[in-house]
Order: structure tokens, then C-alpha cells, then sequence
């Protein structure tokens, strides 16, 4: 592959993706991911601290989150703004042209205890991220916490379905996942 072509970063995904199930995540090397992307070492290095974070694209995801939440409309209350927080990522992130990679990535993740651990860490920054932003509407803590809380489990009851569904968008799963949630509230 020539080096000259466009989106580095993501042919170095794709070729880390493809090595880690070709010979597992522990058996490549970040020269390897590089080599197979036709790009150098230190291109990677460019895009990503270290052979981990090709599976976990950085601040990207952490930064549309708080965007989303702190443009909700005014009246929206924490669940929704976390709500239309899931939904940009429906729209930007967790897009149908995106699911076959997610789908394979999950499968690695799940194949490999310390990607495991590498991922729940980032849902707990994530989180953290959506309490700041419920924070910045002038949510009170306790309040943001608890919807941060709410919005990551519905976040990743629709991740599970939108990876294993083949047609349906993210969006409305997290919708369905979060009114899951609120119906256990009147369920007694």
C-alpha cells in the first residue's frame, strides 16, 4: 500500500484490527501494524500513543459526547440530553458502514482480558465526561452522576444489540435501552 494515500489513521486501524485476529493482540507489534498499513512507525506514533488505543480512537468519542449534551435544548432534562447524546453518536459514530469493524474489534476486546480492562477504564472516563457535561447545564451532581450512570448502561445494552442486530441504527436502540431503564422505575 502506498504511502501517500489518504487516511493514515484509518488504514492503521484496519491493519491492527486485521493482525490482532490473525495472530492475536499480544503476538503484534506496533512495526508490524505499520508495515501492513504501508506507513512507518513513526506515523503511527502519530495517530496513537500505543498499539491499544488503535481500538479505542482517542478523545474523539468523549469530546462528541459533552458537545451533544451541553447543546441539548434547554428544557431537556438529564436523561434526554444524554439521550440526544447517544444519538449523535448513532450519527457519527456508530454508523452502519462502521458495524462490521465494531463487530471484529469486539471480538478482539472480548478475546483479551487487559483490552477488557482498557475499555471498562474508558467507560468510566466517559462517564466522567457525561457528569462534567450534566454539570456545565447546571445538573446537580448527584443528579448528573446518576443519569452519566443510566446513559452509559443503556449506552451499552444498544452497543451489544447494534453490533449483533445488522440493520437497526444505534440511536434508537440507546433510545429503547434508556426507556428500559426508565420503566424499571415504575415497575414495582
Amino acid at each position: 500500500m502506498a504511502r501517500w494515500q489518504p487516511d493514515a489513521q484509518g488504514r492503521l486501524a484496519n491493519a491492527a484490527l486485521d493482525l490482532f485476529e490473525e495472530h492475536g493482540y499480544e503476538n503484534t507489534t506496533v512495526i508490524e501494524i505499520a508495515e501492513r498499513a504501508g506507513l512507518t512507525k513513526s506515523t503511527f506514533f502519530r495517530y496513537f500513543p500505543d498499539k491499544r488505543e488503535v481500538l479505542f480512537g482517542g478523545g474523539t468519542v468523549s469530546d462528541l459526547l459533552v458537545e451533544a449534551i451541553v447543546s441539548a435544548p434547554p428544557a431537556a432534562g438529564p436523561l434526554d440530553a444524554v439521550a440526544d447524546a447517544l444519538d449523535a453518536l448513532g450519527r457519527t459514530v456508530f454508523t452502519a458502514d462502521r458495524r462490521e469493524f465494531s463487530a471484529r474489534r469486539q471480538a478482539v476486546l472480548n478475546a483479551n482480558t487487559e483490552l477488557r480492562e482498557r475499555e471498562a477504564l474508558k467507560r468510566i472516563d466517559l462517564t466522567a465526561s457525561m457528569i462534567e457535561a450534566l454539570g456545565r447545564r447546571g445538573v446537580p451532581s448527584l443528579t448528573a452522576r446518576v443519569a452519566a450512570q443510566l446513559g452509559t448502561l443503556a449506552w451499552g445494552i444498544a452497543y451489544d444489540q447494534w453490533i449483533d442486530a445488522g440493520s437497526a441504527d444505534f440511536g434508537p436502540l440507546a433510545r429503547q435501552a434508556l426507556a428500559e431503564v426508565r420503566a424499571v422505575e415504575v415497575v414495582r
